[in-house]
Order: C-alpha cells, then structure tokens, then sequence
C-alpha cells in the first residue's frame, strides 16, 4: 500500500485532468457571455464546494492557527489565481482552446524559474531540459 507521500503524482494527473475539463467547459461557457462574469460565476461554484469538503473533513478548527505570515501568503495566491481566471477565460474567449491551453501551461516553465529564483530549487540538467522542451513544445503547437 502506497503512503500518502507517494500519492501526489496521482492528485498532479487528476488536477492536470480537471484543467482540460475546465478548458473545454470554460470554452464553451464562455462562447455568449463577458469573460470577467464567467469567472465571478465559476468562482461561486467552487466556493460553496471547496468550504463543503473543509466543513465535511472537520478541519475548521484549523482557521483559528492560521498564521499571518500563511494568510498573507494565500491572500496573494488568491489575487494571483484571480488574475489567472480572469485573463484565462479571456483568452479562451478571443482564441482557440488548442493554442490558449500549451501558452497557460507554459506556467510550469515560469513556476520552475520562479522556484530557482525565490524557493532556491535547484535548476538541474533535468530540470533545464524539461523546462527546454516544455517551450519547443509549445512552440510546435502554436506555430
């Protein structure tokens, strides 16, 4: 039996799932309707969802340990997924869902320079390499 350390790479394919679901939803949903009210109204959805899962799990008593330092830094988080949403469903509004999706996903290039930069991960060969073919492929995609 796996321990839970070893279960990440499962939630990783499920989240990477999800985002193509919310790609192809997002396109369409998006087809007759202002970009910014997409996203106010997709943000209602998931909230309701997400506090549901914390009340269920019985993890509202943890909101009284949250840090400033931790509520300082998911604020931010929250602006920057924000600001992701709202120029996401924009994007997919003006341009096609194959050429928006490699573009969004070049995150992980940015996430990987941005973890070197400011979590001081290192940038391995591996790492470099990845990151390299990550941008050829998005290249190949949208060119």
């Amino acid at each position: 039996m796996e321990t839970s350390s070893n279960l990440w790479w499962i939630y990783a394919l499920l989240s990477a799932f999800f985002a193509a679901l919310t790609t192809i939803f997002a396109k369409i949903g998006v087809a007759n309707i202002d970009a910014n009210l997409a996203t106010a109204l997709r943000t209602l959805v998931i909230m309701p969802i997400v506090w549901g899962i914390v009340l269920a799990q019985g993890n509202i008593s943890q909101l009284t340990t949250v840090s400033t330092r931790t509520l300082i830094f998911l604020t931010v988080s929250g602006i920057a997924t924000g600001c992701s949403w709202l120029f996401y469903f924009k994007a997919l509004q003006l341009g096609k869902a194959a050429q928006v999706a490699p573009i969004d996903k070049s995150s992980v290039v940015m996430t990987i320079l941005l973890a070197a930069l400011f979590l001081h991960e290192p940038l391995t060969s591996k790492v470099i390499v990845g990151g390299l073919t990550i941008v050829i492929g998005t290249l190949i995609l949208l060119l």
